[in-house]
């Protein structure tokens, strides 16, 4: 897991994820931009925290597919295939957060 740092974020997520560098960046500039409109560092924290998730869950691959197999289900007709496809994203999401998070 890399640091939570801008320079650490861009490599992994070059690494892991490339196609998602302009979403990075976006993500990145917005956070700046409401950090300063806010006078606060809390938008840079979450826009970190933000990229350790993703990160964490795209470098390990099968996690990774679980989670997209978990969204794209996500649009079924079920009411109960959307219900499981809820709650294992959320599990794969909430695992993240504790990992990026020191365990």
């Amino acid at each position: 897991m890399p640091a939570l740092t801008l320079p650490a974020l861009r490599q992994a997520v070059a690494v892991v994820t490339p196609s998602r560098l302009p979403e990075f960046f976006e993500d990145m500039q917005k956070a700046f931009i409401r950090a300063g409109e806010e006078d606060s560092v809390v938008p840079i924290r979450m826009f970190y925290r933000q990229w350790g998730v993703i990160v964490e869950i795209e470098r390990h691959p099968r996690t990774a597919e679980r989670l997209h197999a978990a969204e794209a289900a996500m649009d079924s007709d079920d009411p109960d295939v959307r219900a499981r496809a809820i709650r294992e994203a959320g599990e794969i999401v909430r695992a993240a957060h504790r990992e990026v998070a020191g365990g």
